[in-house]
């Protein structure tokens, strides 16, 4: 008699156990999404919006490079076309969104020589 009232009493003292917040299971799924955001989505928004900002600045005699490669002059330009002159009397009509950047990125002005003595000289 005693054994069985005592395995009641543990019976009820395990239903009696506290039972974890259900919204507490969703606390690891926020913090995963919270990361990905801070190192995926919001990163890519603020590209994405340099990326407009360079296209809408685009301007006739930029000198370009296309995300295939091709280096040109901008001849012309409309919402959606831009006119590329890549070499003397040759020009090509590709998509604006296809520009990459600016071709001064890939080759900087290079130094004269005055500029480099001038440089090296100590002051």
């Amino acid at each position: 008699m005693v054994s069985m009232a005592y395995a009641q009493q543990q019976t009820q003292q395990a239903q009696e156990a506290p039972q974890p917040n259900p919204m507490m299971s969703f606390v690891p799924f926020i913090l995963v999404f919270a990361v990905f955001y801070f190192l995926m989505i919001r990163p890519q928004k603020k590209r994405m919006a340099q990326e407009k900002t360079f296209l809408e600045s685009l301007k006739r005699g930029d000198e370009v490079y296309t995300k295939s490669g091709i280096i040109g002059t901008i001849v012309g330009l409309t919402d959606k076309v831009v006119d590329l002159e890549i070499t003397k009397g040759v020009k090509i009509k590709i998509l604006r969104t296809q520009v990459a950047d600016m071709a001064e990125k890939l080759f900087p002005p290079k130094k004269t020589a005055v500029q480099g003595i001038a440089a090296q000289r100590p002051k």
